[in-house]
């Protein structure tokens, strides 16, 4: 089995490293989504007409703007006025977050609930990033929200590849290999796909328990939101001393604090989070 392990991560670093890895595409909407909300004529009605090509993810869009971080005087009943009150560069945000969903889907069993385990998982550390952002730092939270829908995109070639040859290798196994791999594949996929620099870093960064920065930023975010979901289990994160963490004083935030015993904050952080299942 350790063969297999080895195989595999010197054929996908091998690939990286002589540029010949296949990585993943934005899906259209994304892709169009991002150049309306990029172009300087670009207006509200543009936005609307092309996610409402999409009916689940217009459908998602008004439910946001009707929960609990967004409710206004008003229902929201139609995907204009959904737009109208998000504004253009946090629906395009969160659009393109929302339309990677449909990337973590696979055919095999194993790797399809990999997948979405793996999409579970973002989702909840982009609630928890959006509600951080929005409380202790001057970030945007549409962009904290989608740096926490990015940060695990290197799982997909790696399970990618697993699935194409039909190898059979055991979880942990599975977690060495896509623990060593992903973030360096991730950076390269969000470098790919031209996304901002300091969103293109995360992947990298988020598990730096040590970095130094001057000032807060997003792979800050990540990183603390995604402590704060293993607080309190067994996970190995548990073990080291938050106390040491710079990203916690860059954030303004007690280690030492559980962020979901402070009622109206958890309460937020599930919204965020549930806005995205």
């Amino acid at each position: 089995m350790a063969n297999i392990v080895d195989t595999i991560k010197a054929d996908l670093t091998d690939a990286i490293e002589n540029d010949k890895l296949v990585l993943p595409t934005l899906p259209e909407v994304a892709l169009q989504v991002r150049d309306i909300a990029e172009s300087e004529d670009s207006a509200i009605a543009d936005l609307v007409k092309v996610i409402s090509n999409d009916t689940a993810l217009s459908a998602r869009i008004i439910r946001v703007c009707n929960s609990p971080l967004f409710r206004g005087s008003r229902a929201i009943e139609n995907l204009n006025m959904a737009v109208s009150r998000l504004g253009m560069a946090y629906t395009s945000n969160l659009a393109m977050g929302l339309a990677m969903e449909q990337m973590f889907q696979a055919t095999s069993d194993m790797v399809d609930k990999r997948l979405r385990a793996t999409w579970q998982t973002s989702t909840e550390v982009a609630g928890v990033c959006h509600v951080l952002a929005q409380h202790y730092t001057k970030l945007k939270p549409d962009q904290a929200t989608l740096a926490g829908l990015v940060h695990l995109i290197g799982v997909l070639p790696i399970l990618r590849y697993v699935e194409d040859r039909d190898i059979q290798i055991s979880s942990i196994m599975l977690d060495n290999v896509i623990d060593q791999l992903h973030p360096r594949i991730g950076a390269l996929i969000l470098k790919k796909w031209d996304f901002p620099s300091e969103l293109q870093n995360v992947p990298l960064e988020y598990a730096n328990f040590q970095r130094e920065e001057p000032a807060a930023d997003y792979a800050d975010l990540v990183m603390v939101a995604n402590l704060q979901l293993v607080a309190g289990t067994d996970h190995p994160w548990t073990e080291m001393d938050w106390n040491t963490i710079p990203a916690f004083g860059r954030l303004g935030l007690d280690p030492n604090i559980d962020m979901s015993e402070e009622e109206d904050l958890n309460a937020q952080m599930e919204a965020a989070m549930a806005l995205l299942q």
